[in-house]
């Protein structure tokens, strides 16, 4: 990889210096608070610097990891070589009609907002998803029986050479907490949603409902990942663990929790390895104990 100075000397070409940063602890940015150091943390302004950077990793032969803003993934202790780009800056929300225009910085629960000021319904669901446009559309987030894939019309993403092109939502092969945006390395730029007409009064009190659930069992008060686990056919992963007597266990400073057991939290300045020690833990237990398979929802990258 070309060396640190001549990498940071072109980054600030395409983009200002305020928006590359080096040796960046990746924790600050995570909602778990976990995972080491990127060599190059950049966070442009416009899709054309999007484009810039990605072109100058491929390029130049450069690792290059997108992050969003970290509510369902684990970095690792060593963290990631190269560049991590993140679209913490794009964050516009426009509405025409039934439609709104999402840039994939701009939370899923601000694009909520958004369309009950609007009196819009279909995305109350996402009304307490803490994870951006972007990861929402990556990984199809849903919750409360709606998701993703039931609202979006279409996507803005780059390829991994830097060219720019809108997808229709079925390009994307959104299914349960899946996309083919990983496989195919696109990086969402923006989401196009398609709404409804409704009642203010009658979104807003889904919303407010669906939030009192959402403070009153999950783990808020802790950094967390989220859901840690897919739902396995037939059964809740949360009820598995807790019944395998599981809520409280802790490896260092992860426990998993006592308000719901599908969480593992932060609870005191954890490490990715002890957190992940912990996912582990919990998986050959219910295992064994059930013979239930619990697969992860949360993605794990990085250097050990």
């Amino acid at each position: 990889m070309e060396n640190h100075h001549h990498m940071y000397d072109k980054l600030t070409r395409i983009t200002p210096e305020k928006n590359v940063m080096v040796n960046e602890q990746l924790k600050n940015h995570m909602y778990t608070r976990l995972g080491g150091q990127a060599d190059f943390f950049v966070t442009p302004e416009t899709y054309e610097q999007v484009q810039e950077v990605v072109k100058l990793a491929a390029k130049k032969d450069v690792p290059f990891t997108l992050l969003g803003n970290g509510s369902n993934l684990i970095i690792k202790d060593g963290g990631i070589r190269g560049i991590v780009l993140n679209l913490n800056q794009l964050t516009n929300i426009t509405t025409d009609g039934t439609t709104i225009v999402a840039q994939s910085g701009a939370r899923i629960i601000d694009v909520s907002r958004e369309a009950l000021s609007r009196k819009l319904t279909g995305l109350e669901f996402s009304c307490g998803i803490p994870g951006s446009v972007g990861g929402a559309l990556f990984m199809n987030a849903g919750a409360y029986g709606g998701e993703i894939k039931d609202v979006l019309e279409s996507a803005v993403v780059i390829d991994r050479n830097g060219d720019l092109f809108s997808l229709p939502a079925e390009d994307l092969d959104l299914e349960y907490r899946s996309s083919n945006i990983p496989e195919k390395g696109y990086i969402v730029l923006e989401a196009t949603f398609s709404l409804k007409s409704g009642n203010y009064d009658e979104i807003n009190e889904v919303m407010e409902d669906l939030t009192f659930k959402r403070e009153s069992k999950q783990p808020l008060e802790y950094p967390s990942c989220g859901s840690v686990f897919k739902r396995p056919p037939g059964y809740f992963a949360g009820k598995l663990i807790q019944d395998s007597g599981l809520q409280g266990k802790q490896i260092g400073g992860a426990q998993v929790s006592l308000k719901h057991a599908g969480f593992i939290v932060n609870r005191d300045n954890a490490s990715a390895e002890e957190y992940i020690s912990l996912i582990h833990f919990v998986q050959n237990t219910v295992k064994e104990k059930y013979g239930v398979n619990l697969e992860r929802e949360v993605k794990i990258i990085g250097d050990d």
